[in-house]
């Protein structure tokens, strides 16, 4: 018994099917990843480059010897880098970092010429914070600055206002650009001034270090951190390009929590100037 034979219009129409099939499959696959969540609602403008018209906010640098204060420092490399503010450190002939325990150990210090920012160096340490300069910052954006205030374990979260310029007099006399932060939150029950949260980093949401944190006005509720023109010329070299991210986003629900994974960790660290 013989099959039918199926008409021609059939066969052709199955081998252009083929043929199709087989070209869509040894097609280039060149398709953009998926587009990044959009910013928060709060998020305003992008923020853009230096210029002349910046406002400005002065303070002045006393002309004295040192006087033994501490500060809060990070990692930035796991082979013993850290970043902390250069005024925490500055004229300290012992720096030292907390580990704990009531021990603290040495560090070498090199101090960044045009910016309120120190490196400081030590045998060894923790698992890095990945530090970004070149992520566009926008008007409204949040960020978490872990830290030790008042010299005890403590955080700040607050939203970007813009640039302004520090114009330093007295000593170390300079313009520097800076980032103005407004205060939204803090510890609960801490009060008064964040002395101590000084070095500490500003981390966005995704736990990137944006800025450091390197003064504070009160009567304002203004926190100011470096911005990203001075910071990365103060890593370059010193940080690998693929750090790790945090393990979760952090958010105004988790930010006490995971600042005090990071003290724990001693990724974020107290810096201490030992007696001579």
């Amino acid at each position: 018994m013989r099959l039918p034979r199926p008409p021609d219009w059939l066969v052709y129409s199955g081998v252009v099917f083929a043929l199709v099939l087989f070209s869509l499959g040894r097609r280039e696959n060149a398709d953009a990843p998926p587009a990044p969540p959009p910013p928060d609602a709060s998020e305003g403008a992008l923020l853009g480059p230096i210029t002349p018209f910046d406002p400005s906010v002065t303070v002045t640098a006393p002309d004295l010897s040192f006087r033994p204060t501490a500060g809060t420092a990070f990692s930035i490399a796991g082979q013993g880098r850290w970043l902390t503010a250069r005024h925490v450190v500055e004229g300290c002939r012992r720096p030292a970092l907390v580990v704990g325990g009531g021990r603290a150990v040495a560090a070498d210090v090199r101090l960044s010429p045009r910016a309120d920012i120190a490196l400081l160096i030590t045998a060894g340490g923790p698992p890095a914070l990945p530090v970004t300069t070149i992520t566009p910052l926008h008007v409204g954006q949040r960020a978490f600055h872990p830290g030790f205030p008042q010299g005890a374990p403590g955080e700040v979260t607050s939203l970007l206002l813009g640039r302004e310029t520090l114009k330093v007099r007295g000593r170390g006399a300079r313009d520097e650009p800076v980032l103005a932060w407004a205060e939204v939150g803090r510890t609960r029950g801490m009060e008064g001034t964040l002395a101590g949260l000084s070095g500490a980093p500003a981390l966005d949401r995704r736990g990137r270090v944006v800025a450091l944190t390197i003064a504070e006005a009160p009567r304002r509720g203004r926190i100011y951190t470096t911005a990203p023109d001075t910071l990365g010329p103060a890593i370059r070299g010193e940080q690998r390009p693929d750090e790790q991210l945090l393990g979760e986003p952090i958010t105004i629900e988790n930010y006490g929590r995971v600042s005090d994974d990071l003290r724990r960790d001693l990724r974020v660290a107290q810096v201490v100037c030992l007696a001579a």
